[in-house]
């Protein structure tokens, strides 16, 4: 039987009784991983694998011990309860060993659960799952996961007393990261409020987020977005000793620029924008962030952002003028620009 969209999440959730085997396939490992990972927890609990009721088969062992699979679905544990036996990386050319062993699958014997990468639709693996009643196969896909999976990936990790506006940021936040580092993201969130009964604050969120930025460098642009010109110089020279390149310090402050002028523009205004910005902003980032875009003003920003441009460009040519020196000079520049806009 094929699963998709809500019937899929429903049978990883709760499996059905009397399934014999379930195939999950698609480009994206670690969505494949992650569902696999799911489903055999529902199947046979948090401790299944310490009380040995599940079994790991690689492809390569199977292609050499045809009836390994048959064997493992017929063994019996020293611990009661449901068993699974894990295929990985199955290939088409595994189908007739696998339905030698679905054909020998009896009530009581362990739930076979296989993944493999991109199946097309005349895959005869993928054709033998979706054609019995007592199978199931899943395609995954790299698509944005919903509000519904968010929340139930929330609910999963223990975080409790998510306000909606939190809930908002922590699905742009699901969409914007790969589907490790978001289930790494909520287990740090659930660690971070840990005996902490209080709902979960942007300001939360923005401490548990991967960092995208060097906290130095990103201190330096907000330095200029907030047009505090006389601590261009020092700042400047801490990040000189640190070894980075102006021209990475440009392209970065170029972003920051490009990300505000785009909030400024945004039809539902900075807060909205920078949530939905990819990767989203939240927390007190977002807060400063909407402030200088309400300092700037749309105009403002692409004059600071020819600035950056300008100053790139001459960086990688090959004017005598140290690069160094050409860029703090552009964001003494712009942090001026800012300050007029203020008087």
């Amino acid at each position: 039987m094929k699963l998709a969209g809500r019937a899929a999440a429903k049978f990883f959730a709760n499996p059905a009784a009397g399934c014999s085997g379930v195939l999950i396939y698609g480009a994206d490992s670690m969505r494949v991983a992650l569902k696999r990972q799911h489903l055999i927890t529902s199947l046979i609990g948090e401790e299944g694998e310490q009380e040995m009721r599940l079994t790991r088969i690689s492809s390569g062992d199977l292609r050499k011990y045809s009836a390994l699979l048959t064997d493992a679905i017929k063994a019996q544990g020293f611990f009661p309860g449901a068993r699974v036996v894990f295929l990985e990386d199955a290939t088409d050319s595994l189908t007739k060993t696998v339905f030698a062993s679905l054909d020998a699958w009896q009530d009581g014997d362990a739930t076979i659960v296989i993944t493999a990468g991109q199946l097309a639709a005349r895959s005869s693996l993928r054709k033998l799952f979706e054609g019995r009643q007592d199978t199931y196969a899943a395609g995954i896909y790299a698509d944005p996961p919903s509000r519904e999976d968010v929340e139930e990936a929330v609910q999963k990790a223990g975080i409790a007393a998510v306000d909606t506006g939190q809930m908002a940021e922590i699905t742009a936040l699901a969409q914007a990261l790969d589907p490790g580092d978001f289930a790494q993201t909520l287990e740090k969130l659930a660690l971070y409020k840990l005996n902490d009964q209080t709902p979960v604050s942007s300001a939360d969120i923005a401490a548990c987020v991967p960092a995208t930025i060097e906290a130095s460098l990103d201190d330096a642009i907000h330095l200029i977005a907030e047009a505090r010109a006389g601590e261009v110089g020092p700042v400047m020279k801490k990040l000189r000793g640190q070894g980075l390149n102006p021209t990475t310090i440009c392209i970065s402050a170029a972003r920051h620029f490009r990300t505000l002028h785009a909030a400024a523009a945004h039809s539902q205004g900075p807060d909205i924008a920078l949530s939905r910005a990819r990767p989203p902003v939240f927390g007190l980032r977002k807060e400063r962030m909407v402030r200088q875009v309400r300092h700037w003003g749309m105009h403002r920003l692409e004059g600071a952002i020819g600035i950056l441009t300008d100053t790139d460009l001459a960086m990688r040519s090959s004017r005598p003028v140290p690069a160094q020196a050409m860029l703090e000079r552009a964001f003494i520049r712009i942090a001026m620009l800012a300050n007029r806009q203020a008087s």
